[in-house]
């Protein structure tokens, strides 16, 4: 617990960031202000944690935010801080899904890490919270936390509860899928209307490995949040009770100034990885830790995917690859389990932000038998994230081998040529993909896009259709959710809108995937494609605001899309071209 201090202006506690705003005769305007707000003379003079909060009314995974950060702040005050609440945006992706707005899905994430960045520099928070459950806005919060390197912890919200439809299980991607099965007439309309109203129950992140979830058990591996926080849902009464611990937490970083930077080391990635790989976690992944990575001043790359998921076995057979749910991996120990069973690769004397370290996390963990496999009886050998390349990718394309049939990993297809998303699902609406075909999404990546949206719609109406699911493959320069399954392989770098070869690709082509060997191979002469090159051209885009800012200065997807401004080196002094008269 931080020592309480009472208002005493001769003697001021300066080790304190929020002194800054708060102490000295200067301040007097700043403590009228903080007073104008609520506060005491206490309270200023406590140290300042703020409470950043992605709560709104849209996101499921966000609505019950609100209520969950009263049990921070309690525990922030409890422990002699003052609790400081501000919110910042979350775009929910399902709704997002499969038009415009899902253009504005990865920027979000920059703009959720600079609003953070910007509220706890203006205001000098000494602490920070971040409260976030889905999507981009956990690895925004991450972004922001690194980036800040204030003592800082990390509240994801938790999943909401399964579904069920026709006496299985069913999460959001179900009812994606269902749509596929509508259109062929696999489910009538009362059959597809009944899953959309109980696929997904209440509040919180959809219930299965998607990458929600996904950067939620990350950044418990990161040790940036309480042990279990990941696997503990929505509306567990224990999420409320780690919400009061985490508030209270922060205040002992304060106090022994504990910092991000402090806990974010190359080490701590590397498990975080693992445990990644070994639950079968979303692509998204390699776009967001490198991003998070970077801003911790490291450099995490796909090689460091491709060179762990070689040797950690995929040891989760969760949803949307398999049957099971954030509620069972919470039942069979949640991520202190998977860490265990990976015990001799975990860097075990790391700390973590509650005061344990890995080994105590691992030694108090208790493995059930239903979700999480031994090491000598994995789903899957290798881990279920997978690095590819070749002259169509050659700085590399992602895919979640662990989600695709076996049958898939060696595949030879004709392209079928799409410059957008809308395009491909006219496409497969009117039936026009066959059997063989592999769809090529371009200019849909972060330039491109612009924003990279995430194709969830496309590849649920392949993995949903009796006739094309196990038969059709997807590649793209664009993204995936964390909800897709099947041969759909994303971050094809270098972009088309950036000259890559995917750019090139024309209608019948012959393209080659091997996943086993890391290889994605358009088979076309290279003096073909070189003759392709001269006819083409950069297509013009027709956007403004945030997407304009957004395509100007993102970067390759395989370095995690983060933002570059152009450098401000070699800006000249303009003078005047004659003399002003003088008065």
């Amino acid at each position: 617990m931080y020592r309480k201090r009472m208002p005493d202006t001769t003697e001021k506690d300066t080790d304190l960031r929020s002194a800054t705003v708060t102490e000295g005769v200067d301040r007097a305007p700043h403590r009228s202000l903080f007073r104008a707000a609520g506060l005491d003379d206490e309270e200023i003079h406590q140290p300042l944690i703020g409470v950043a909060n992605s709560w709104n009314e849209i996101v499921p995974g966000h609505v019950h935010l609100d209520e969950l950060a009263t049990h921070v702040k309690e525990g922030v005050r409890e422990a002699g801080g003052t609790p400081l609440e501000f919110n910042t945006i979350a775009v929910d992706d399902g709704i997002a899904m499969g038009h415009e707005g899902m253009r504005s899905s990865l920027p979000s994430r920059e703009t959720i890490a600079d609003s953070v960045e910007l509220m706890a520099n203006a205001h000098q928070f000494d602490g920070l919270v971040a409260m976030a459950s889905c999507d981009k806005i956990v690895p925004g919060m991450l972004m922001a936390v690194a980036r800040l390197d204030i003592p800082a912890i990390v509240v994801t919200g938790g999943h909401m509860a399964a579904g069920s439809f026709k006496d299985e299980p069913a999460d959001l991607v179900t009812v994606f899928e269902g749509v596929s099965k509508h259109q062929e007439g696999e489910l009538s309309d009362e059959e597809l209307y009944d899953l959309e109203c109980s696929a997904c129950p209440g509040e919180g992140s959809c219930a299965g490995m998607f990458t929600a979830n996904t950067m939620a058990c990350v950044t418990e591996a990161l040790g940036l949040s309480w042990t279990e926080c990941a696997t503990f849902g929505a509306t567990d009464e224990k999420k409320r009770e780690i919400a009061h611990k985490s508030g209270a937490e922060v205040l002992r970083l304060v106090e022994e100034n504990i910092r991000p930077s402090d806990l974010l080391t190359q080490e701590a990635f590397e498990d975080a990885l693992r445990v990644d790989l070994a639950l079968g976690g979303s692509t998204n992944t390699m776009l967001h830790v490198p991003a998070i990575a970077s801003e911790a001043g490291l450099d995490i790359t796909l090689e460091d995917f491709e060179s762990l998921a070689a040797e950690t076995p995929h040891l989760a057979h969760m949803s949307p690859a398999g049957p099971w749910r954030m509620e069972h991996l919470r039942d069979d120990g949640g991520v202190p389990a998977v860490m265990a069973e990976l015990a001799a690769e975990m860097h075990k004397g790391r700390d973590t932000i509650e005061g344990r370290t890995i080994s105590d996390r691992i030694e108090k963990a208790t493995k059930g038998d239903t979700v999480i496999r031994s090491r000598t009886n994995p789903v899957h050998e290798a881990g279920s994230l997978a690095v590819i390349d070749g002259n169509l990718a050659p700085d590399g394309a992602v895919v979640k081998a662990g989600a695709m049939d076996e049958s898939m990993h060696h595949f030879e297809g004709r392209a079928r040529v799409f410059d957008s998303q809308g395009a491909a699902l006219a496409a497969l609406d009117e039936g026009a993909i066959e059997p063989g075909d592999v769809i090529v999404i371009r200019y849909e990546g972060p330039r491109g896009g612009p924003g990279m949206p995430e194709m969830l719609e496309p590849t649920s109406k392949v993995s949903g259709s009796p006739r094309l699911s196990g038969e059709v493959a997807l590649i793209t320069d664009g993204r995936f959710s964390g909800g897709t399954r099947g041969a759909a392989i994303g971050h094809v770098s270098p972009e088309a809108a950036a000259g890559g070869p995917i750019a090139l690709v024309e209608d019948g082509d012959s393209i080659s995937i091997d996943v086993d060997d890391g290889r994605l191979m358009l088979d076309v002469p290279t003096e073909t494609l070189r003759d392709r090159a001269t006819d083409w051209s950069v297509p013009e885009q027709s956007v403004s605001g945030v997407l304009e800012k957004y395509a100007a200065m993102a970067t390759s997807a395989a370095t995690g899309g983060v933002l570059k401004a152009p450098p401000l080196s070699g800006v000249q002094i303009e003078l005047p071209t004659k003399s002003e008269p003088t008065t």
